[in-house]
């Protein structure tokens, strides 16, 4: 293993499998996002906006198209395994890709820990025999198996989580479309009324519309997956272009749709945050079991979510060790080349998080999850000024390698850096929300801490000249 090596070019290739295929990129792109978050969450956001929670809806969705279209240019004129980390390295130093790296390592394990108990706890109400923590043991073991045999697993997993997610909000748009125009057996035509009474289209004003915003701005979190996995698929920067081109458009018409179909159907007061808005409007048209059924994508977008967690965060590690940002043990691949020990010291924390949440959910999981909150901002932050950076750099070396451009560059990219500022002061400005956003602050600082003494350590020098770990490290194949 050689500490001296010097680090990959622009278009050098990962040393991962490359089991990929254009159809796990496409499904992974669409169902990434579509989670509890959109079905059982979307509720509260409902519930402190009205009908306004479609703008609110398309104002989060068109800050996470810009972020995605950003990452979506870097990652395929630059594909890597630590995707948006790489890039802030290249872009910043390597205090920026330290610190965005190993952030979004902790996010993905921490919350990884919520996914699995929320549907050990969906799966013991179908088998009360099974403890939840068994269920939560099966989830792991069985996941973790599937990301220690081969990346094609993973990108099989995952492109029937999707497929059957994507499809019921399909069927969700179709029926509920119907709905609205009546054609449903027994149905009228709904008209206006639920978007224009109970205190009009904008019932809490725009402070409402603000408030949904962020409530639902986070549930956008999952389509940075999609860049880190196209480093492992056989043409990455061509399947990472076309995952991103169909992806953007399809997900914003997912979730304004689904909460334009909502509040149409349904006057926006009777929604109970906790309570999914899915189920009610699927008894509202009468479809047996509602309940049951979305029970069942609920479940399935945890186990989705899980599963892409645990691929994103080995892929992180092992990017950071790749950099000599992280021990250099985890660079080990199998023949097959997958980053097992990366896979298992991720799974390992995943497993020390879901006893926290199991045994102290109120203590000290909240102040970790609390710790994770307002990480997915700096991330998309950091993608963005790192964009900013870059594309000059990128149209000077290497233009041929722009396939997917960022739109109105830079001034879009400067409008999401402005959103992003803006909806950290309002978190702030907000009781619920303000804790998340400290907490964060502590642990972003505790992170960028790190950096800079490492930053100081390695410009006094060393034997080797200060080489020391900069370099990218040669990968071990066991």
């Amino acid at each position: 293993m050689r500490d001296d090596a010097p680090p990959r070019s622009l278009a050098e290739p990962e040393p991962l499998s490359h089991g990929l295929k254009q159809r796990h990129l496409t499904m992974l792109g669409l169902g990434g996002v579509i989670g509890a978050g959109l079905f059982v969450g979307s509720g509260a956001g409902i519930a402190v906006a009205g009908p306004g929670i479609v703008l609110s809806y398309l104002i989060a969705g068109a800050l996470a198209m810009l972020v995605m279209r950003m990452l979506g240019e870097m990652s395929a004129a630059m594909p890597a395994s630590g995707a948006f980390s790489v890039h802030a390295e290249r872009a910043l130093g390597r205090w920026a890709g330290f610190s965005v790296g190993w952030l979004y390592w902790f996010l993905l394990v921490v919350v990884l820990a919520v996914e699995a108990t929320g549907a050990a706890r969906i799966a013991h109400g179908w088998v009360p025999g099974v403890p939840q923590w068994g269920w939560v043991l099966l989830f792991m073991v069985v996941f973790t198996a599937a990301n220690l045999a081969a990346v094609k697993n993973f990108g099989e997993f995952e492109f029937w989580f999707a497929a059957l997610k994507v499809g019921a909000i399909v069927l969700f748009l179709t029926l509920g479309t119907l709905a609205i125009l009546g054609l449903l057996p027994d149905t009228d035509p709904v008209g206006l009324a639920n978007l224009t009474g109970q205190g009009g289209f904008l019932p809490n004003g725009w402070s409402g519309v603000v408030s949904g915003v962020l409530a639902v701005v986070f549930a956008f979190g999952g389509l940075e997956v999609v860049t880190i996995a196209a480093a492992e698929s056989e043409d990455p920067a061509r399947n990472v272009a076309r995952a991103v081109r169909s992806a953007v458009w399809r997900i914003l018409l997912f979730y304004v749709g689904s909460m334009l179909v909502i509040v149409t159907l349904l006057p926006w007061t009777s929604m109970v945050p906790g309570e999914s808005p899915y189920v009610a409007v699927l008894d509202t048209i009468g479809v047996p079991g509602a309940g049951q059924i979305m029970n069942v994508v609920v479940f399935v977008a945890l186990l989705s979510a899980l599963n892409a967690n645990l691929y994103g965060s080995s892929r992180m590690v092992f990017s950071l060790a790749e950099r000599g940002e992280a021990p250099k043990g985890l660079l080990r691949v199998s023949g097959g080349g997958v980053p097992r020990r990366a896979v298992l010291a991720s799974v390992a924390f995943g497993f020390i998080s879901v006893l926290l949440n199991l045994k102290w959910p109120d203590s000290v999981f909240l102040y970790m999850l609390n710790a994770v909150g307002a990480v997915l901002l700096f991330v998309w932050a950091l993608i963005a000024v790192s964009q900013l950076r870059l594309r000059p750099r990128i149209e000077r070396e290497a233009p041929e390698t722009l396939t997917l451009r960022m739109w109105a560059f830079p001034w879009l990219t400067w409008t999401a850096l402005a959103a992003m500022g803006a909806v950290l002061v309002l978190m702030l400005t907000d009781d619920g929300a303000r804790p998340q956003v400290l907490w964060s602050a502590g642990a972003t600082a505790a992170v960028l801490l790190v950096a800079w003494l490492r930053e100081v350590r390695a410009s006094r020098g060393t034997a080797r000249g200060g080489s020391g770990d900069s370099g990218t490290s040669a990968t071990k194949r066991n």
